[in-house]
């Protein structure tokens, strides 16, 4: 299944492609059909149209609020906001916005970025400022704790559950699911699985790209799907200096892999420009991470599967959320024959548990070093060049690794269409005939314990 993504580097036909983006997506699909109708398309098109047909179905289903109906949420937290001033929003790139039927709709997530990301937004909401907050504190403390002791250890329980949504039950049919959990890697130790329900299940090698446990029956009560698991986090702390690196550097994970992670033109241009006629690896990497971190923005983002392709995006329109920032890091790292890879899972702390994404990148005679550009960039924003440092070469303890490759295929494999085909986070489902969506389910995670290690 996850092949097939591949052709979505060929273009739409262009009747398509205008219908799709006036918002006109009852045409896009009649296009569609009337083409995979006529017998004449070459495979590869209709593979290609056939990921559009399910790109079309998700997409209204990210950008939920007309521009009235977001300037009236907006005022609902800020009661004397206008129009004009969402308007200077929406062109400045700060709210994610498609038209649909020719009018501009809103990300269903638009007004969380504007909290997140704009003090000022959050100020006059009457919220307090985010760098005071006890997770920000949590997040100082640790970097100093690792800059004096060289490491930073933390023993992690959690809960992790999947609940399908009454509306998307089906009683009696046969439900698959596939929940993420640790899998080895190089911040992970001493990972157990302590339990699980339903009590039949499979779980995947700790080895695994994307390590799940997978579920499969046929309930009649809509319980939640739930696996309990322990696990230690250790990092250690690195500050490696450019002139000791090493004049030989090695070339795994330095290819493109399609549909996402591609050399394209504007992206090799990008790659040349931030170069410059440096050649050290580690100063190019940060030069890199320096364009993630305080040019591109943090925003929340519609799903990755209707993102044909996510690094460019990123670097085209200066924003993105944190797995859109990490692969425009790699993107560039493989372009500059810097190794860079994926990894993913949970960000967790007593004040939060939730998905996130990060990046490694590879400089002998260091290895593998960590960068998390969305972090950073919001330390950047923060003015804390203490944050902003440390999370280029350098992680917190605070993960659960899930995945260590981008666009894997699960063990065993999912059959439909997957909620996202590039991570795994929150948790895959499926019935026969068709894959849940993330407005089909309830991810939620219960942190048992966090315990600091020495």
């Amino acid at each position: 299944m996850l092949d097939l993504l591949n052709y979505l580097e060929i273009p739409l036909p262009e009747d398509i492609e205008k219908a799709k983006w006036c918002g006109d997506f009852d045409r896009a699909q009649r296009l569609i059909r009337r083409r995979m109708e006529s017998g004449k398309l070459p495979f590869a098109l209709e593979k290609r149209l056939e990921l559009e047909q399910e790109i079309l179905k998700r997409l209204p289903e990210d950008y939920c609020f007309s521009e009235e109906e977001g300037l009236a949420l907006i005022q609902k937290h800020i009661p004397e906001f206008t129009l004009a001033e969402l308007r200077e929003l929406e062109d400045a790139g700060a709210i994610e916005w498609i038209y649909i039927q020719g009018k501009p709709h809103f990300c269903h997530s638009f007004y969380d970025t504007l909290e997140k990301v704009y003090p000022c937004i959050a100020k006059r909401a009457g919220l307090a400022p985010v760098e005071e907050s006890p997770e920000k504190q949590l997040l100082n403390d640790v970097i100093r704790e690792m800059q004096e002791q060289g490491f930073a250890a933390r023993r992690i329980r959690l809960r992790a559950s999947f609940q399908i949504k009454e509306e998307a039950f089906r009683p009696g049919e046969t439900i698959r699911v596939h929940l993420p959990v640790p899998a080895q890697a190089v911040n992970m130790r001493n990972i157990r699985i302590l339990s699980h329900y339903p009590k039949e299940a499979v779980l995947a090698s700790e080895s695994a790209g994307q390590r799940t446990i997978f579920f499969s029956c046929a309930p009649m009560e809509n319980k939640p799907f739930t696996v309990e698991y322990e696990y230690e986090s250790h990092v250690d702390y690195k500050q490696p200096d450019p002139d000791k690196v090493s004049p030989l550097q090695p070339d795994f994970d330095t290819q493109e892999q399609a549909p996402q992670i591609r050399f394209t033109p504007f992206l090799r241009a990008l790659c040349k420009e931030l170069s410059a006629g440096e050649t050290n690896p580690l100063k190019l990497a940060r030069r890199f991470y320096d364009y993630c971190t305080t040019v591109v923005t943090y925003s929340y983002m519609r799903e990755y599967f209707t993102i044909t392709q996510i690094p460019e995006y990123a670097g085209l329109n200066q924003k993105g959320d944190c797995g859109v920032q990490a692969l425009l890091f790699i993107t560039l790292c493989r372009c500059a024959g810097i190794p860079a890879r994926w990894q993913s899972g949970l960000y967790v702390t007593p004040y939060y548990q939730g998905c996130h994404d990060w990046a490694q990148f590879y400089v002998a005679p260091y290895g593998w070093l960590f960068a998390d550009p969305s972090f950073g960039g919001s330390a950047y924003r923060a003015g804390n060049a203490l944050r902003h440092n440390h999370y280029f070469g350098n992680l917190d303890p605070f993960r659960m690794a899930a995945n260590s490759q981008f666009q894997w295929e699960f063990d065993p494999p999912k059959t439909q269409f997957r909620c996202d085909p590039y991570d795994n986070q929150r948790g895959e489902g499926e019935y026969a005939d068709h894959g849940l969506t993330g407005r089909d389910f309830i991810p939620q995670w219960e942190l048992l314990s966090l315990e600091k290690l020495n």
